[in-house]
């Protein structure tokens, strides 16, 4: 038995209908929920649902950490609630999961943006004292998103989503490596439902604004928790491409980015250590899609030097002990990271002057 969501409802005005979901998929007839709010938008989300949940009780969540969480679990904890509702970003679900869990009350996640496919994985990403750690947790038992909620996102955090799906094709080509070389178990179900999300992403010619895209978008994350829900592991999404966000993380706590650019950007960057035409095509359908999308595609786009990102490359493989990737395969010391680095910047400095050579070979030669 997989514990997948009984329900995923991704469309426009999915909010309205939240009263009924819960009913109709028997997690709570009567709406006593507790309901966990963010503190930019949670007040206007819960003057949406409270007319409709009128039994529900309504709590604010301060950041994403493990304190955050624990305070959570301690004010829900003995209200007689039938299930818990997460209702915002990233930072909002991964703590409401994490008290869930902790207090053992199923869990709805209703996404208001697109940043990260934390939206149905069995993973919570908090900060704690010492620094970021992801922590197992249940999969949440549903999960919606309203399209015209998302749409009101800032766009950087709904496109950040796109980052994260596009670097499953480098997560599941580590995981491949690891098997061949390691004997690593590989899930076959999660690969690919880990490679359809990113597929449909990389392929869809819709952007932020299209419903369509949206949706595709918002299906490939939940795809993606799925997927690691199947694999008991975040193996099929997380690679080198994380490994190299987690080290940002660490290095520049107070400068690290959206967590779907980094890994967006560490996804193309790992692409360019393999040495088979399919890891140099891998690399080119992912930076594409980056830059089709305007996420960042180098260190300078994230706001780190050259020299930053070294280092985070650098101290990538300490953030997973035990996972293999094609960081670990390659085994670099100091000098050869520095030297991967190099190539990198030639290989996009070179991308981006034969790009701009064909606009100006295409332009009218009045334009010239």
């Amino acid at each position: 038995m997989i514990p997948t969501p009984v329900v995923v409802d991704v469309r426009r005005g999915a909010i309205a209908d939240l009263a009924g979901l819960l009913a109709d998929q028997r997690i709570s007839a009567s709406g006593r929920v507790a309901i966990a709010v963010g503190p930019r938008s949670g007040e206007a989300l819960a003057a949406q649902v409270r007319p409709y949940l009128t039994e529900a009780d309504f709590f604010p969540v301060s950041d994403g950490t493990v304190d955050a969480a624990l305070d959570l679990a301690s004010r829900v904890r003995g209200g007689s609630y039938d299930a818990i509702v997460g209702i915002g970003g990233g930072k909002v679900l991964d703590a409401t999961k994490f008290a869930a869990a902790r207090i053992g009350l199923p869990m709805v996640a209703v996404a208001t943006n697109l940043a990260h496919d934390g939206i149905g994985s069995p993973v919570s990403i908090l900060d704690n004292d010492a620094g970021r750690g992801s922590y197992g947790v249940a999969a949440p038992l549903a999960v919606v998103v309203d399209l015209d909620v998302v749409r009101r996102a800032p766009a950087r955090s709904v496109r950040a989503g796109i980052g994260e799906v596009a670097s499953n094709l480098s997560a599941i080509a580590d995981w491949e490596l690891a098997h061949d070389v390691h004997g690593e178990p590989l899930d076959g179900l999660a690969v690919a439902l880990a490679r359809t999300a990113a597929e449909a992403v990389l392929h869809h010619p819709g952007t932020l604004t299209d419903d369509d895209f949206l949706r595709v978008l918002a299906e490939g994350l939940v795809l993606s928790g799925i997927a690691m829900v199947v694999a008991g592991s975040s193996r099929p999404c997380s690679g080198a491409c994380h490994e190299i966000s987690h080290a940002i993380d660490l290095l520049f706590p107070a400068r690290s980015g959206a967590h779907g650019e980094q890994v967006g950007v560490g996804a193309a960057f790992a692409s360019t250590l393999w040495d088979d035409p399919d890891g140099r095509a891998r690399g080119e359908l992912i930076t594409r899609c980056l830059v089709r999308h305007g996420l960042p595609v180098d260190p300078a786009g994230l706001g780190f030097t050259w020299e930053e990102f070294t280092a985070a490359v650098a101290r990538a493989p300490q953030t997973r002990p035990g996972r293999f990737t094609i960081l670990e395969h390659r085994d670099l010391d100091q000098a050869g990271v520095a030297a991967a680095v190099r190539e990198f910047a030639r290989q996009l400095r070179e991308s981006r002057e034969g790009e701009e050579s064909g606009r100006t070979h295409d332009r009218p030669a009045d334009d010239r």
